[in-house]
């Protein structure tokens, strides 16, 4: 971009400087302008001449090389000059807004485990996962990642399993349980027996999906090149009828005044409105999108959203906050305060995500000195003594176990039920909480011809289902794995309809995958992983879901202003080509006429940036 900007600057000066500073010998100023043009113009050459080596004779490079050249032949330097710079600074424009970040999955590749711990003859190894082989031992310490896919058969611990299903509750794992590679062993050591090689591990296949997800993506092609496909041999058939056909037919006519009428025509005939237009409207555009806190990284993705008819969301981090918040205090026989307080003093030592929202909850200073002991209860919950009462708090197999009355709750999410002396007084419901504007993002969506919706989510069935009904989403599925997600998003894409797009949206690693695949991947920024985002194709920098409403609006916009400047662009063209082929106007009115094209097309382009209304 750099270099480009550089070349564009100094071929300026040069055409600038030509223009207005007049030497005794005409030849000096075109040199200058020769030199300029082989600045600016010769990449555009050499790919005219490369295309035509592989059969693709009439794009617009072609068109750009024939009229600028033709402009050369007839001594109009300046203009051929003038060309070939409208159209890099058009160019410039548009690629300034193109797939930056498009195949980085660099952070991706922090859930890659580095090393596995390989228990053998009774010693412990450092090895490369490559190296360990199914049916061997391996240990993995607090900390570390979970190098490959395995059953515990020795010791218990708690799994953060966010890398893999999204999901910001750890997950507690004992003697006998199946453990997935990419996990992160949060507190106990545990022996695991390896059921997969690397190259099959959950870890790995995530990896590959990414890395290959991005060849079954279709490219939006550029719509100058598809113009360029039909106008440019058109432009040339007919320049050539101008050059032969009326000195052979019409009596006394000349070919030389011909050849100079046609090659007039073909200086005439290069679009500049089109080519600075079309690039600043969604170069615009994308300005717009970023004034609202959403980065599109292509006008392909930006012109994509206005045919979008699906869109699927993933569940935490998306439509939920991602984050444990106390939802609900039922005390029996004492007060919410005392209640919150009880579990609160219980929960002080631990850094559990449930611990942290119900002292969140509590929001007052803990007394440690009442705290007289904590025990954790593996898969029960806590047992305590704070202020000489013994203290129960857990799940319902904690209060069978102890024989204790109480009352179930059937709400979702996750129920801390408490005792005091072994009498039930309550219980406190835990759950991720839906972001305020979701149900606006999900009814706006519909309101803007999205024809189905769609939740994904690592989460459990009612969960889930409790989120889509209270969203009054059209489709929901649960309890999936990455590879389960990209399943789901391939058979999605296939119902579509031919010229209808798939979005995704989705923050963390997991969704990586998924985001890649499908034809336009949304991530939320603000808090999601930095693989989502590099993988996106637009991202969403204030979490907020009914920015995509505004993003498909903004498309919606862009198109139409962008459809108008092709219209009124051609149209104009097409009568200055008719008047400059019966020789009733000249090439500098030709070129003056293109210039005032040019000016009323940016002008409407720049609409785009004026996004209060959307």
């Amino acid at each position: 971009m750099k270099r480009k900007l550089i070349k564009i600057i100094i071929a300026l000066i040069l055409f600038v400087f030509s223009i207005f500073v007049k030497f005794e010998d005409v030849w000096i100023n075109n040199i200058l302008f020769i030199i300029s043009y082989i600045i600016v113009g010769f990449e555009i050459i050499r790919k005219a001449l490369r295309n035509i080596f592989r059969g693709k004779v009439f794009d617009e490079n072609f068109l750009m090389a024939v009229a600028t050249i033709g402009a050369f032949g007839i001594g109009e330097f300046p203009e051929a000059v003038a060309v070939m710079l409208f159209y890099q600074i058009g160019e410039l424009f548009q690629n300034y807004a193109v797939d930056k970040s498009r195949k980085s999955i660099a952070s991706l590749m922090d859930i890659r485990p580095d090393y596995a711990n390989l228990y053998r003859n009774e010693k412990e190894e450092k090895v490369s996962p490559y190296e360990v082989k199914i049916g061997e031992t391996i240990i993995v310490k607090p900390g570390e990642k979970i190098p490959l896919d395995g059953i515990i058969f020795e010791g218990k611990t708690t799994l953060d399993t966010k890398a893999l299903t999204g999901e910001s509750m750890p997950r507690e794992a004992v003697e006998g349980d199946e453990i997935l590679s990419g996990c992160i062993n949060l507190s106990g050591v545990i022996k695991v027996e390896v059921t997969k090689g690397f190259g099959e591990s959950t870890v790995s296949k995530i990896l590959d999906l990414v890395e290959n997800a991005s060849s079954k993506k279709s490219k939006s092609e550029n719509f100058i090149t598809k113009f360029a496909r039909y106008y440019t041999p058109i432009v040339v058939i007919i320049a050539l009828f101008l050059a032969v056909l009326p000195p052979l037919l019409i009596s006394g006519q000349s070919f030389t005044d011909w050849i100079y009428r046609a090659l007039s025509f073909l200086v005439v005939s290069c679009p500049c409105a089109l080519v600075i237009s079309i690039p600043l409207g969604f170069f615009a555009g994308i300005g717009g999108a970023s004034k609202m806190g959403i980065l599109i990284k292509g006008s392909n993705y930006l012109e994509a959203l206005s045919n979008v008819e699906t869109v699927v969301f993933d569940k935490t981090g998306t439509l939920t906050k991602g984050v444990f918040e106390v939802q609900k205090v039922k005390p029996v026989g004492i007060s919410e305060e005392e209640l919150l307080k009880i579990v609160a003093y219980s929960e002080y030592y631990s850094n559990h995500p449930i611990s942290k929202s119900i002292k969140k909850a509590y929001g007052k200073e803990i007394d440690q000195k009442q705290i007289i002991k904590t025990q954790e209860l593996s898969g029960l919950g806590i047992s305590a003594k704070i202020d000489e009462q013994d203290v129960l708090i857990g799940n319902e197999k904690l209060m069978n176990e102890h024989q204790i009355t109480f009352t179930k709750c059937n709400d979702i999410g996750t129920i801390l039920y408490v005792a005091i002396e072994k009498k039930y007084v309550g219980y406190i419901l835990i759950a991720d909480t839906i972001k305020k504007d979701s149900k606006t993002a999900i009814n706006e969506l519909k309101k803007n011809d999205v024809k189905q919706i769609v939740m994904l989510t690592g989460d459990k069935k009612e969960v889930g289902e409790s989120v889509s009904k209270e969203l009054r989403i059209d489709k929901v599925y649960t309890e999936l794995l990455p590879d389960g997600k990209v399943e789901k998003v391939e058979e999605l894409l296939k119902e579509k309809s031919e010229k209808g797009k798939l979005a995704f949206v989705g923050d963390g690693i997991n969704d990586s995958p998924v985001l890649a695949i499908s034809d336009i991947g949304i991530a939320m920024g603000g808090l999601g992983a930095d693989s989502a985002i590099e993988v996106a194709d637009i991202v969403i920098m204030t979490d907020e879901p009914s920015k995509i409403v505004k993003a498909i609006k903004l498309s919606k916009r862009t198109m139409r202003i962008v459809k108008e400047n092709i219209v009124f662009a051609i149209g104009i063209k097409i009568l200055v080509l008719i008047l400059t082929a019966f020789g009733l106007s000249t090439m500098w009115q030709a070129v003056f006429a293109d210039v005032g094209v040019s000016i009323i097309a940016i002008i409407n382009a720049l609409r785009v940036l004026r996004v209060k209304n959307i």
